[in-house]
C-alpha cells in the first residue's frame, strides 16, 4: 500500500505544480466581461495571438480571395530563409534583369544592368512593396520566377497554409492567385517567431532607392507605436487589404483585413481590431520548454525516476481576469518502464478554461533512463506486480 500511495502523491504533487506555474506573481483579478468583437468593414478578417494560435475573432478567414501585394510576405519569408540558411547574404549583388525592370505597379525603381544588394532588395519589397525588387530577388534565389513561384507553394504547405496557391511574387493578378486572411496571419506567424533579426525591417517607415525615398503604405506604423510591421496589399481585384501585428506589455497579436474599400479603412479596421484584442484577452505562458514538471516513477532502470516536462514554452490566450478559471489535467502512463529516452512520450496535460480545451500537448521524458541490470529488474517486477494487485 505504501508504494500505491507513491503513485497517488505523485499525481497530486502534479497538479500542485501546475496550480503554482498557473498562479505564480499573479495578483487575483476581476472577472472581465467580454463584449461580442467589433464589427469589421472588409471581406475576411482574423485576429490571432501568434504565441498560442488562438484565433480571437474572425469572418470568412478561410475564404479564397486575391492578396495582392500580401504576397510579398511569402516572398521575404523565403529571402529570409535563404539568408538564415547562409544560401545567401544580405551583400550579395543582384543582377537586374529586363523582366524586373519592366515589372509593373509599385516599384523601388531599380534599373536594368544594375547591380543591387539584397539588403536594398529586400527593403524594397518590405517597405517599397516594389514589384521590380521581388521578381530581381525571385531571379536570384531560384533562376527565375517560375522557379521562385514553385518554392513559394512548397513554403506554404510547409507552413500549414492549406488556402494559398501562388502564381507569381509580387500579388499582380492572376485568376489562381489566392490566399486566406487565416492563411496570411499563420505567414506573418512565422515571419516574427522564424527569423526575429529581421522583422524589424517591417516596422522602417522610409526606404531610399535611387534618391528616390518611399514611406511605408501601413499607415499604423505613425499611429500605433504598439504596431511593428508587417504589410500592406491593394488591387482593384483585392481591394485595400492589411496584415499588421503589435505588441503591448507581453502579448503580442496578428490581424488581418482583406477586402475593405480603402487604404484609411483598412487601417481603422485593423486598428478596432488590435484595440479590442488588446483590452479583453491577454497572453500567458504556462509551461517553459525544457522546465522540469515532476520526477515519475520508473520500474526496472538504472534510476527510479525520470524527469518530465514539456518540450517547447506553452501558452494560453484567456479573457482578462479568467486566470484563476483554469484547470489542468494530466494523464500520465500508469507504469512507466526503462529505457527510457530523451523525448519518449509518457503522457499528456490538458489546460481547460470553462470546458473549452486550450492545451493538449504531450510530457516527454527529460531525462534518459537506461534498463538496470538483471537484479534490478527482477526485484522491481515484483514491487510492481503487488502496486498492481494492491490497486
Amino acid at each position: 500500500m505504501k508504494l500505491s500511495m507513491a503513485f497517488k502523491t505523485v499525481t497530486r504533487t502534479l497538479f500542485l505544480v501546475f496550480s503554482l506555474l498557473l498562479m505564480s506573481g499573479q495578483a487575483s483579478a476581476q472577472a472581465v466581461l467580454i463584449p461580442s468583437p467589433p464589427q469589421i468593414a472588409g471581406s475576411s478578417w482574423v485576429l490571432m495571438d501568434p504565441l498560442s494560435g488562438r484565433v480571437i475573432m474572425e469572418h470568412n478567414s478561410n475564404e479564397r480571395l486575391p492578396p495582392a501585394s500580401l504576397t510579398k510576405m511569402m516572398t521575404a519569408y523565403i529571402v529570409e530563409r535563404e539568408l538564415d540558411e547562409g544560401r545567401i547574404s544580405m551583400s550579395d549583388m543582384v543582377p537586374i534583369s529586363v523582366k524586373a525592370w519592366r515589372t509593373e505597379g509599385s516599384r523601388t525603381f531599380v534599373q536594368e544592368g544594375t547591380s543591387v544588394s539584397v539588403e536594398d532588395l529586400l527593403k524594397g519589397v518590405i517597405i517599397q512593396s516594389g514589384n521590380d525588387a521581388s521578381v530581381a530577388l525571385a531571379e536570384f534565389v531560384a533562376g527565375s520566377e517560375g522557379a521562385f513561384v514553385d518554392i513559394m507553394n512548397q513554403q506554404a504547405q510547409l507552413l500549414g497554409m492549406k488556402d494559398t496557391h501562388f502564381e507569381n511574387a509580387t500579388g499582380l493578378p492572376s485568376a489562381d492567385h489566392f490566399s486566406t486572411a487565416y492563411d496570411l496571419a499563420v505567414l506573418a506567424r512565422h515571419i516574427i517567431q522564424d527569423y526575429p533579426e529581421n522583422y524589424p525591417l517591417y516596422a522602417q517607415k522610409h526606404f531610399t532607392y535611387n534618391n528616390i525615398r518611399q514611406p511605408n503604405r501601413n499607415s499604423l506604423l505613425w499611429r500605433d507605436d504598439s504596431v511593428d510591421g508587417l504589410k500592406t496589399g491593394h488591387t482593384e481585384e483585392a481591394g485595400y487589404c492589411l496584415v499588421a501585428s503589435a505588441k503591448r506589455g507581453e502579448t503580442r497579436l496578428i490581424a488581418t483585413v482583406m477586402g475593405t474599400s480603402s487604404s484609411e479603412a483598412r487601417a481603422q479596421e485593423v486598428q478596432k481590431m488590435l484595440n479590442y484584442g488588446f483590452r479583453y484577452f491577454e497572453t500567458e505562458r504556462l509551461f517553459r520548454a525544457g522546465q522540469e514538471l515532476m520526477a515519475s516513477r520508473v520500474w526496472g532502470g538504472q534510476a527510479d525516476e525520470v524527469s518530465v516536462g514539456m518540450p517547447e514554452d506553452i501558452y494560453v490566450t484567456i479573457p482578462r481576469g479568467s486566470r484563476e478559471k483554469l484547470e489542468s489535467v494530466v494523464d500520465l502512463d500508469s507504469v512507466i518502464k526503462a529505457p527510457i529516452k530523451v523525448g519518449d512520450e509518457l503522457g499528456r496535460v490538458r489546460v481547460v478554461l470553462d470546458g473549452e480545451t486550450l492545451v493538449d500537448e504531450p510530457v516527454l521524458a527529460l531525462t534518459e533512463v537506461p534498463e538496470g541490470g538483471l537484479f534490478k529488474r527482477i526485484w522491481d517486477a515484483i514491487k510492481l506486480f503487488f502496486v498492481q494487485l494492491f490497486n
